[in-house]
Parts: structure tokens; C-alpha cells; sequence
């Protein structure tokens, strides 16, 4: 018998049992983990840095990276923001550090800085952590009277009672299925962090190559079902689903954080796809179509002799201007002089407009996210405790919430633990 018990051995779950035991050192708690080893995601976030949060300190901003939970957490976020999760660290003898993207890590570099951090404050709380123990059924156990319910969960060899239990399984089909029998509706999970397979004589044979760029899905609608684009796009607030940002070309086809926010915000509908569709890419995001040959044009009043593949007039690698101008259909000892309107207006169609088939998708690295989980009407965001059963709490990605890449997923496993942990300690 505990006061509470911890489901999940990650960071939503670590992070809620230390606040909570802070709040309550007299509670009895425990942190029930089905595998051998506890915060896997801590340990490979950010190649093995450990991506802690974003420095992004205003609620409502900071709200606006979530494609899905973005209206409900900006009031958690007033509560317990990145601020507040800086502190913590600070708390517990951890300096985070802010990189230019705003992504911060630990002065450290390693993600083992921040498990060493939980372990300790683990021990030092005399919060029990058990290994190895896969959670088979959440019983909720009828209240004697005058007494509030208890929660027995079940494994294969123990039960163990709690009159409060927190859930914190990230993307767990056996954990969804055990909540959908007690009541609670499942978002069906799609993936939503992944890169784009691409199969183009124009990105082939230069992977590595990262510049920044604009990227557009290119809609259409499906067989049988209307495609509405509704999304919002992170650079801009529109009807289309638009990224910009760094682009990294790679072996398989395109990454970087420009691809990776556009999978983010447009996962429902790249699912309904079935990872077979058409994106468009502006690599000089500064130019539209029509300015750029403008300017084109004036470059070739200056630059008469100069062969056009080798002139390089704009500031993206040369290597990708290149491969561009040999797609505008311009030969590579073509000079500016001799190049015609038409092919100009090409070039710069190129530039600004170019399609590119995604065929597939690959999982980002070992950071695998997910849009999908416990219906967001279902749970009250002041304390994230159920509204079926209360007692019952949830945090991280087990939730129907997920965000761009550069920290923010971190940042909704803190603030939800930590409200839970408030709640939980209130009680």
C-alpha cells in the first residue's frame, strides 16, 4: 500500500515523484518501471545532450509550438513554465546553457548530468523505484464508505494499492488500452516526428548539405475523403501548412528542423497520406518567384560572361546551385549573356517552387513522438487529473500532446508532472 504510485520510470515521471516528494516528504511513493532501465529518452535527447527545455519564457508563446495541445496548456504554463523548470535544475545543482536556436542543455553536455540528477533526488527522497515490473490492469477499487477509492494495480506477480496514482507511459499502446477500459478515449497515435524520403536528381549525391529554407505541403484531396487544411503553421499564422527553417539534405532525402516541424504540424494529415505526397521548397525564402527573376535578370545585364553554374549570385551553397541550375535545363558552360528569359524564369521557379515527391518517411533518430492519446476533453488541465476518476493523473506523452523538436516535448513532461504533483499534494 502507497500513498502514490508512479507508473513510467521516464522523465514525466521522475520529475513528478521528486516534486511531489518535495512538496511531502511524508508520503509513501513508489515509480513502477516495466524495463530494466529508467529515463531511455533522457539519455538519447539532443545526441545524447539531453535537450532539457526551450528558452522561450513567455506562456503563450511557448504554447504555440504544440500542434496539439497548444489552447490547454497555455494556463499550465503560467504555473510552470521553462522558467520554473530552469530553476528546478538550478535547485538540484544543474546550470542549463541556451544555444542560438534557444534550445538549452546542461553546461555539462551530457544527458547523464540530468539522470544523475534524478537518481539522486530519487535516493535522497527515499522514493522506492521498481525495475523490471510491467503493469498488467488498473483496477479502481470500490470506496468503503465515508473513504475515498484506491487503485490496484495489477502485475503479473503483485498488486499494488494507492489512493493516488499518477500515469506516465508516454506512447504505450498497452497502457491506452488498460485507460480505454476504464473509460477514457484514445486519440488513435500517428507518428509526428520523422524525416521525408526523397528520391531527386536534384538533392542526390550532396548529403550534409544544410541551408535554410521554406517548405510547403502541396494539398490535394484523397479518394473518397476531403482534405481539410486547417493547420498553423509555425513561421506564419495561415490556412496553409508552411515551415521554415534549416534544411538538411541527407542519404534518404530531407531532415532538419524546417522537415521536422512540418511532420509536427501536419501528422493527421501526412498519416491520411500515407507518407506519399508532394512538398514544395523555397530555398531563398527572402525571394518570391517574381522578385528573384527580377533579379536574375539585372545579374544578367552585369555578369555577361560569366557562366551561370559557377557564378553563385545567392546565398545558398554552391553545390545546391549547381544541381538547381542543371534542372532549370541551363548547360553548365552557359553564360549569362546566352541564357533566354524562359530559362531564367525557370531557374527561379526552381528556387522558389520546387516540388519534391516524398515517398515514406524515417523515424527521427531515437526520439520517436507520437500525435495521439488520452482525449484532452477528458482530463482537467489545473491539476491534469482525470475527470473520470479522480485520484487519477497523467503527464508526458501519454496525453494527446506533442510538439516541434527543440525541447518543448520536455517541457509539457515537466509542467504536467509538476501540476500533478501540486494537486496530488494538495490532497
Amino acid at each position: 500500500m502507497y500513498d502514490v504510485i508512479v507508473i513510467g520510470g521516464g522523465a514525466a515521471g521522475f520529475y513528478g515523484a521528486i516534486n511531489l516528494a518535495e512538496l511531502r516528504p511524508d508520503l509513501r511513493i513508489v515509480i513502477l518501471e516495466k524495463g530494466k532501465q529508467v529515463l531511455g529518452k533522457v539519455k538519447v535527447s539532443g545526441g545524447g545532450r539531453c535537450n532539457v527545455t526551450h528558452a522561450q519564457f513567455n506562456p503563450k508563446i511557448l504554447s504555440q509550438h504544440y500542434p496539439r495541445g497548444e489552447k490547454e496548456l497555455v494556463g499550465p504554463f503560467h504555473t510552470h513554465s521553462s522558467e520554473h523548470t530552469v530553476q528546478f535544475f538550478q535547485k538540484h545543482g544543474i546550470d542549463l546553457k541556451i544555444e542560438e536556436d534557444g534550445r538549452m542543455f546542461p553546461v555539462s553536455n551530457s544527458s547523464q548530468t540530468i539522470i544523475n540528477c534524478f537518481m539522486e533526488a530519487v535516493e535522497r527522497s527515499e522514493i522506492e523505484l521498481i525495475r523490471n515490473t510491467v503493469v498488467s490492469d488498473i483496477i479502481v477499487a470500490s470506496a468503503a464508505s465515508g473513504q475515498s477509492q484506491v487503485f490496484e494495480v495489477q502485475t503479473k506477480t503483485t498488486s499494488y494499492f494507492a489512493k493516488q496514482l499518477l500515469v506516465t507511459t508516454g506512447s504505450s499502446p498497452k497502457m491506452w488500452n488498460i485507460l480505454q477500459k476504464l473509460g477514457h478515449t484514445i486519440i488513435e497515435p500517428v507518428p509526428s516526428l520523422f524525416t521525408f524520403n526523397i528520391r531527386d536528381p536534384r538533392i542526390e549525391g550532396i548529403p550534409g548539405l544544410s541551408t535554410k529554407a521554406r517548405v510547403k505541403l502541396v494539398t490535394r484531396e484523397l479518394p473518397g475523403k476531403k482534405i481539410t487544411v486547417s493547420l498553423k503553421s509555425t513561421s506564419e499564422r495561415s490556412e496553409e501548412l508552411v515551415s521554415e527553417g534549416p534544411l538538411l539534405i541527407t542519404h534518404w532525402g530531407m531532415s532538419g528542423p524546417a522537415i521536422l516541424k512540418l511532420s509536427a504540424w501536419g501528422a493527421r494529415i501526412l498519416h491520411d497520406y500515407q507518407y506519399r505526397f508532394r512538398i514544395q521548397v523555397n530555398w531563398v525564402p527572402e525571394y518570391h518567384q517574381q522578385g528573384l527573376f527580377s533579379y536574375f535578370m539585372e545579374v544578367k545585364d552585369i555578369e555577361t560572361k560569366k557562366t551561370v553554374s559557377r557564378t553563385h549570385p545567392l546565398d545558398i551553397p554552391k553545390r545546391l546551385w549547381g544541381r538547381l541550375v542543371q534542372a532549370s535545363g541551363i548547360l553548365p558552360d552557359q553564360k549569362w549573356a546566352d541564357v533566354s528569359k524562359k530559362q531564367l524564369q525557370e531557374l527561379a521557379r526552381e528556387l522558389t517552387a520546387g516540388e519534391f515527391l516524398v515517398e515514406g518517411k524515417s523515424t527521427f533518430k531515437e526520439e520517436f513522438v507520437t500525435a495521439g492519446g488520452i482525449d484532452l476533453k477528458e482530463v482537467n488541465f489545473k491539476s491534469f487529473e482525470s475527470k473520470l476518476h479522480p485520484g487519477l493523473y497523467f503527464a508526458g506523452e501519454i496525453l494527446n500532446i506533442d510538439a516541434i523538436t527543440g525541447g518543448f516535448n520536455f517541457q509539457n513532461a515537466w509542467t504536467g508532472s509538476y501540476l500533478a504533483a501540486q494537486a496530488i499534494a494538495a490532497s
